[in-house]
């Protein structure tokens, strides 16, 4: 991907020791481990972005780009996904993750050069779905009524694709969750990044992973590029060139 500039902000790939010590530092403040280090096996599968300003690194995600279906499983989701019914989809698979932003580095245009990168990336490498795992903070489900009520309500995916049981401790929050009582607190309850696939026509999972490591609740999510809305999928691409 060659670099993507807005303004003073700048997208570009990572290279070399230098960038990646500086990616490392800002996933371990954003994503405070128990133990041991941030660095894990999908970081030589990926394509590492960040997004820079005058003043350093404001944002970063990775990209983990399969060819087929089956390669999915080579991904972080399938840590902890059984992702096997997706194992014969034919077209390339990106998986999103670690997206991160710095203090300071929640702006509106920080963010749409971080998504007109990633949207450049699915582009360039003409994947036909966008995965990933959604995190809410605190390992607890009970803090998290609210949105899981939501996604049980509207967001889960076609039986067909939802990726099976994994992980030691899961959450089935379809069966723990009450009705919507108020859609718009629900929703704002809901992670900015897990809001962002929604946005894009996207679907979750229909049982949460309890990640005690990280101290999060998280929902494996699909966005199928083909149905992201036509007037997202223009913005997007005007961002991405």
């Amino acid at each position: 991907m060659r670099p993507l500039r807005k303004g003073v902000l700048v997208a570009r790939l990572a290279e070399g020791r230098s960038d990646m010590g500086r990616v490392m530092a800002l996933r371990a403040a954003c994503f405070p481990r128990v133990s041991g280090a941030e660095e894990d096996a999908q970081d030589g599968l990926s394509a590492h972005v960040m997004v820079e300003g005058p003043a350093g690194m404001l944002a970063y995600f990775r990209v983990m780009l399969f060819g087929w279906g089956a390669g999915l499983g080579q991904g972080y989701s399938a840590r902890f996904y059984d992702v096997e019914p997706l194992s014969g989809y034919a077209r390339p698979i990106a998986e999103m993750g670690r997206f991160c932003v710095a203090p300071g580095g929640v702006h509106p245009d920080v963010l749409r050069l971080a998504w007109g990168a990633m949207t450049r990336l699915v582009d360039e490498g003409q994947a036909g779905l966008l995965v990933g795992c959604s995190s809410f903070r605190g390992a607890g489900w009970e803090a998290h009524r609210a949105g899981l009520s939501l996604l049980a309500a509207e967001f889960v995916g076609p039986v067909e694709h939802l990726p099976g049981r994994k992980a030691t401790e899961v959450v089935e929050y379809p069966a723990l969750v009450g009705p919507v009582l108020d859609r718009r607190a629900a929703l704002a309850g809901l992670p900015p990044l897990l809001r962002t696939y929604l946005g894009m026509g996207g679907w979750v999972s229909d049982h949460a992973v309890v990640d005690r490591e990280l101290d999060t609740l998280h929902v494996f999510t699909c966005v199928e590029v083909d149905r992201v809305p036509p007037a997202r999928a223009a913005s997007l691409r005007a961002v991405a060139g």
